[in-house]
C-alpha cells in the first residue's frame, strides 16, 4: 500500500523508492514485480533507469486509485513517506533545474529571434478548440511546456523526448502543476512507441527543425493518429539565419508552408489551418492536420 502511495505521487525509480521507505532493494523489487503483475502499477524503461507509476490508463488502474484512497490521509506512515518523497523530488528538481541553467541562456538566445511564445501558444490552444481529446500526445516535449498547456484539456497525455535530461525536468514540472494525467517517455520521433490511431492530438512544437527526415516525423504521427484526430505542427519558416545550424543542432533552416502541406496530404493527413506569426529575423508558422473520419460502410437490405 505504500508504495501504492508513492507510485500515485510520483513516478519513482527502485533506488528513491528504496530511499524513501528504508527497505532492502530485494524486496521492493519484489512487491513491485507483483504490483505490476496485478495491473496496479505501470513499469516504464528509461535508458538504463526503470520508473514506475501507479496505473493510469491500462490493467487495473480503476482499482489502483480506489486502493490509494482508501488509505487514511492522517496516516503517520504514509505521512512520513510522502515527507521523505518530497525530499527525492526537491533533490530531482535541483538536478533538473541546474541543466535548465546551463542551457537557458541558449533557448533565450533563439526565443529573442522570434514573436513571444504566449503568441504561439495562443493559437496552439485554439487549434484544439471545442475538441474532446482522450489521448494527447506531445512529440519532443523539452521542457514539458506544451503538456503544462495542454494537459488539462486531455484526459491522458504523454510526452516523449530523447534527452534524459530534458525528461527530468519536464517531470519535474508536471509533478509541480500537478497534472497526474501526463507522464514524459523516452522515446524517438521516428518510431514513437504507440500503436496506430491510439492519440487524438498531437503537436510537434519547435521539433522538425532538428529533424534530418521531417517528412518521416509527420509520417509516423499521422501513423498514431485517431480518425477525425489533428496534428499541429509549430516551426520556422525558411530563414537565413546560419549560426542556428552551425551553433544550435538545428539540421534544418526552416520549412516552406505549402512543403508540409505537402507532406501532410502524402502522409493521408487532410489540410486544415495555418497561422503565419511574422517575427525577426525568425516567422512562426502553425500548420494544423486533419485525420480523416472512418466511412460507415452500410450492408445490403435485404
Amino acid at each position: 500500500m505504500r508504495l501504492l502511495v508513492l507510485c500515485a505521487h510520483s513516478e519513482l525509480t527502485v533506488s528513491e523508492l528504496i530511499q524513501i521507505l528504508g527497505q532492502s532493494q530485494p524486496r521492493v523489487s519484489r512487491h513491485l514485480k507483483l504490483l505490476c503483475e496485478a495491473g496496479l502499477i505501470d513499469r516504464f524503461q528509461e535508458g538504463s533507469w526503470v520508473y514506475y507509476r501507479l496505473a493510469s490508463k491500462t490493467g487495473n488502474s480503476e482499482l489502483a486509485r480506489s486502493l490509494v484512497d482508501l488509505v487514511p490521509e492522517g496516516d503517520s506512515v504514509v505521512a512520513r513517506d510522502l515527507e521523505r518523497l518530497s525530499a527525492v523530488k526537491q533533490a530531482r528538481m535541483d538536478a533538473a533545474s541546474e541543466y535548465f541553467r546551463e542551457n537557458a541562456s541558449r533557448w533565450k538566445e533563439i526565443r529573442s529571434l522570434y514573436v513571444a511564445e504566449k503568441e504561439v501558444e495562443k493559437l496552439l490552444l485554439r487549434a484544439f478548440e471545442g475538441m474532446e481529446i482522450a489521448d494527447f500526445l506531445d512529440i519532443g516535449t523539452g521542457t514539458g511546456r506544451i503538456l503544462e498547456l495542454m494537459g488539462s484539456r486531455a484526459d491522458y497525455a504523454v510526452g516523449i523526448d530523447t534527452s534524459r535530461e530534458m525528461l527530468a525536468y519536464a517531470r519535474t514540472a508536471i509533478e509541480d502543476a500537478d497534472l497526474r494525467n501526463c507522464q514524459v517517455r523516452l522515446g524517438d520521433m521516428y518510431n514513437l512507441p504507440f500503436s496506430n490511431e491510439t492519440q487524438d492530438a498531437i503537436v510537434i512544437h519547435q521539433v522538425l527543425h532538428f529533424a534530418d527526415r521531417p517528412q518521416q516525423v509527420i509520417e509516423e504521427a499521422a501513423r498514431v493518429l485517431r480518425p477525425g484526430g489533428r496534428l499541429v505542427v509549430a516551426d520556422f519558416a525558411p530563414h537565413s539565419v546560419k549560426y542556428l545550424s552551425e551553433d544550435h543542432a538545428h539540421r534544418q533552416m526552416g520549412f516552406d508552408e505549402n512543403l508540409v502541406w505537402n507532406w501532410c496530404e502524402a502522409a493521408g493527413l487532410q489540410k486544415g489551418q495555418s497561422f503565419v506569426l511574422k517575427g525577426d529575423p525568425l516567422t512562426v508558422i502553425i500548420w494544423v492536420a486533419h485525420a480523416a473520419e472512418q466511412e460507415v460502410v452500410l450492408g445490403e437490405v435485404s
